[in-house]
């Protein structure tokens, strides 16, 4: 087998490679860091390198030391937000950071590490996780393998461009505001949200932005995002939330076909700006494979109060830029100069801090109110459908502009975003789906959104879709040029 065929399976058929002795630990990492040399340098999806450790770590699982995990000898990239590896720096797309490499593992990382799995390093986000794009000053922008004049997407757009580039076949994505189903949607790849509280934080403290973000991965295939979901959920001691267990592994779930469900279908603007015609057509793409599967497809939405998504969820958003501003500050032991970090983050730093706790309550108490319309949906539909974005891949340096404020920047955000919010504010699970490219040759995503818990029917239907119109094969321009 080549370097690219190896490198174009999924991450659950590398293990079996490893497991059968037809590849070693170690081919298979070699293999992962030829191909980040070879495509980096452009892409700029990989921005902190952990590749001699990752050679140790790749001959000890061919030694046998801990060979039997689900992903054993499996490379994999981490986000550079929220999920620490142990010995490695942290920078959180940010010029002003901690000086010192994470003392522990965060959750996921110390779950995948458990499953085998060999960290190669660290991907770009953008400073703190806060745009739709991943463009930071720090590493410069991270690029598109469809097209790098245009955006990945954020906050995870370092890791769905290097699974789109495969790099890997698995990379570690955080989700706040959209963050794993936005870029999923730009590089053509699978991104799935779970249900809050799924996977632990830890050890971070509470729950992340007040329980709006969660982590996950970015994947090429559903069942490499159910088998990783099986490995890291549950809760830890001390988490705020403890959800009930899954009933059964999701990785049987995506051999699983459920027929009929009940599935709503909108293309309408949540907060009515234009929706692009490419995306409306991914959409209606879609519906159409799931009217052939056997589903029920009718033009429904939820009916829900969108001020929650324009106001409150920014109030929320900016406290916890205030929140985090002010403890590194605090870390450092000095105040942050101007230019160490980018405008929006302190335009949102500013927003929070003007924000009283009375303020915020009601932001908190607003977002609740909006979760309980949204779920009323599901009590008459199994999924929703729509498209995963309003608008094609924007091009570099169009979404991480400032226009004056917070407020400003969230409104015209929303313009290219309007979807992915709601499952944040609800708390239930949501993916975006590669069935669709335009016809410049884009990626154009489309995603479903679930009840709460209900993991379960999301990944069943994702892999019913991906048995339908295989996106697999479907490779990006800048493979041609790699090894």
């Amino acid at each position: 087998m080549n370097v690219a065929e190896l490198l174009g399976l999924d991450a659950l058929a590398q293990a079996e490679l490893v497991r059968a002795g037809q590849v070693s630990a170690v081919e298979l990492v070699e293999a992962a860091i030829a191909r980040i040399e070879a495509l980096n340098p452009v892409l700029r999806c990989v921005v902190i390198e952990r590749f001699e450790q990752a050679l140790e770590d790749a001959e000890r699982v061919d030694a046998g030391e801990g060979s039997e995990g689900a992903f054993s000898g499996v490379p994999v990239l981490l986000k550079d937000l929220s999920q620490q590896i142990a010995g490695v720096m942290q920078i959180d797309g940010s010029r002003a950071h901690m000086p010192e490499p994470a003392q522990c593992d965060s959750n996921l990382a110390a779950m995948y590490r458990r499953a085998g799995m060999i960290f190669l390093g660290k991907t770009s986000s953008p400073e703190f996780g806060n745009l739709s794009t991943t463009e930071p000053v720090v590493h410069g922008p991270c690029r598109n393998p469809w097209s790098t004049a245009s955006t990945t997407g954020g906050s995870s757009g370092g890791s769905a461009a290097a699974v789109a580039a495969r790099m890997v076949a698995v990379a570690g994505a955080s989700d706040g505001a959209g963050s794993i189903r936005i870029p999923a949607s730009c590089c053509g790849v699978y991104g799935l949200k779970p249900t809050r509280g799924r996977i632990s934080s830890a050890p971070q403290v509470g729950e992340t932005l007040f329980g709006l973000a969660t982590d996950h991965s970015i994947t090429r295939s559903v069942r490499d995002s159910a088998a990783l979901l099986d490995i890291s959920s549950g809760p830890r001691p001390g988490d705020p939330h403890w959800l009930a267990p899954l009933a059964q592994p999701l990785l049987g779930d995506s051999a699983t076909a459920r027929v009929p469900l009940r599935i709503g279908v909108s293309t309408s603007h949540p907060v009515g700006a234009r929706v692009h015609p490419d995306c409306i057509a991914a959409t209606e793409h879609t519906a159409r494979l799931l009217s052939a599967l056997g589903h029920s497809v009718q033009e429904a939405a939820p009916e829900f109060d969108v001020t929650a998504m324009l106001t409150s969820m920014l109030d929320v958003w900016a406290t916890g830029n205030a929140a985090w501003h002010d403890a590194l500050a605090a870390a450092l032991g000095r105040p942050l100069e101007p230019d160490e970090l980018e405008p929006i983050t302190w335009e949102l730093i500013d927003h929070g801090r003007r924000l009283t706790a009375v303020e915020l309550s009601g932001a908190l108490d607003h977002l609740e109110g909006a979760a309980w319309q949204i779920a009323a949906f599901f009590e008459r539909y199994d999924l929703w459908l729509t498209p995963t974005l309003a608008q094609p891949p924007a091009a570099l340096g169009e979404l991480n502009r400032s226009v004056g404020s917070a407020a400003g920047w969230w409104e015209q955000d929303m313009e290219f975003n309007p979807w992915t919010p709601i499952a944040n504010i609800c708390g239930s699970p949501a993916a975006s789906l590669p069935l669709f490219c335009n016809d410049a040759g884009l990626p154009i995503g489309t995603m479903l959104t679930a009840p709460f818990a209900d993991e379960s029917t999301l990944i069943s239907v994702s892999a019913q879709l991906e048995r339908a119109d295989p996106w697999a094969a479907r490779a990006p321009r800048c493979l041609e040029t790699a090894s």
